[in-house]
């Protein structure tokens, strides 16, 4: 069997590799195509990468926005893993219906998806990759760790709230960045992790969450939290906060009772190691994608082309790629009124915002 995948490893190197380490686990080949790669290329380029016709294609939502020209008309069904399904939903799902099946990583979406339309949207939560994390204990030196980045204006608290962190317990460097490998070995060393998420959806069971589980760290996180929805339990495997002031008493009660943190880091970990590794969720995907065959379940195959081609230009021009998304104005043009419109509208907005940010610096 083999899996085409339309991006390359490190345009998501948080989540890409761990899919392919455990597909090729499993005997599966999972193949990237060569650089360079243009984002609009025909399909049948990527198709060249693999040795024999591909049982499924993948797209990743990554660095590298790609749409292939022809895609709709694939013989191979297509998958797309929609990482960040809670922002900008409603246009997320009119790029996901290009594809036969959509992963999201956030329960209630998949429902969403499929009450708007898309019967191949089913939920995969983040994961972690074990051999990481199932290794012997070590000695436990940070009494709070994290990693995470606090640029940006949805990281508002974050920033508000690491250094007051910083300032009453001992923590690793929270202002350089980490490899994956670097990010478990942090956790691993840390005995409490505090998730403090995006100001815009703070519930986010992110990858970040799922990574403490598996660690040993007693995860703080605030309430709710999406984690409820997964099957995790509040005070069970993990301790939750409803007010930001509650976290340094927290924090200071589960470092002085080491039985109690213990107890519940180690009902986490043993969870996320049996339920929530790359390999227990590529045996999912596969059970899905296998009782749905080769059915070609993307809505837009039954569009018509300026439709769908609508929808193209958007998701180039909403990704900066604006070569891309005049290609498909071009074959847009003059062939609906509407469409060309649209459009025109799309592209002239991508336009003013590529300038903007040229002449921001």
């Amino acid at each position: 069997m083999v899996i085409l995948s339309l991006c390359r490893e490190e345009h998501h190197w948080k989540l890409i590799p761990g899919y392919a380490a455990a597909l090729n686990r499993r005997g599966i080949q999972f193949v990237c195509p060569e650089d360079p790669i243009v984002p609009n290329a025909p399909l049948e380029r990527f198709l060249r990468a693999c040795p024999q016709t591909p049982t499924w294609i993948f797209q990743f939502e990554c660095n590298r926005p790609i749409l292939p020209e022809g895609l709709l008309h694939s013989e191979v069904p297509t998958v797309y893993f929609d990482v960040d399904t809670y922002a900008y939903t409603h246009r997320r799902m009119r790029w996901d219906a290009l594809f036969d099946h959509v992963v999201v990583f956030h329960p209630g979406y998949d429902d969403q998806f499929r009450r708007a339309g898309h019967p191949g949207a089913f939920l995969l939560p983040h994961a972690v990759r074990r051999e990481f994390f199932d290794e012997p204990e070590i000695r436990r030196e940070f009494e709070v760790g994290w990693v995470g980045q606090v640029s940006g204006p949805i990281y508002r608290k974050r920033r508000d709230w690491l250094p007051k962190l910083a300032s009453a317990f001992r923590m690793n460097d929270w202002s350089r960045p980490y490899t994956l490998r670097e990010v478990a070995d942090v956790y691993r060393r840390s005995r409490i992790v505090v998730n403090i998420g995006r100001d815009d959806f703070p519930q986010d069971a992110n990858l970040r969450v799922f990574e403490v589980l598996a660690s040993g760290a007693l995860l703080i996180t605030a309430m709710p939290t999406e984690l409820s929805q997964i099957g995790f339990r509040e005070d069970v495997h993990f301790v939750g906060y409803r007010d930001e002031s509650e976290i340094l008493p927290l924090v200071s009660k589960y470092l002085k009772d080491e039985g109690s943190r213990f107890h519940i880091a180690q009902a986490a970990r043993a969870k996320a190691l049996q339920d929530h590794t790359y390999d227990a969720r590529v045996e999912q995907l596969l059970a899905h994608l296998q009782l749905s065959g080769t059915k070609k379940l993307a809505p837009a195959r039954q569009w018509f082309e300026a439709r769908a081609r609508l929808t193209a230009l958007d998701f180039f021009a909403s990704h900066g790629e604006l070569d891309c998304a005049a290609t498909q104005f071009r074959q847009i043009a003059g062939r609906g009124l509407r469409e060309t419109i649209e459009g025109a509208a799309l592209l002239a907005k991508a336009w003013v915002k590529d300038v903007r940010q040229r002449h921001s610096f």
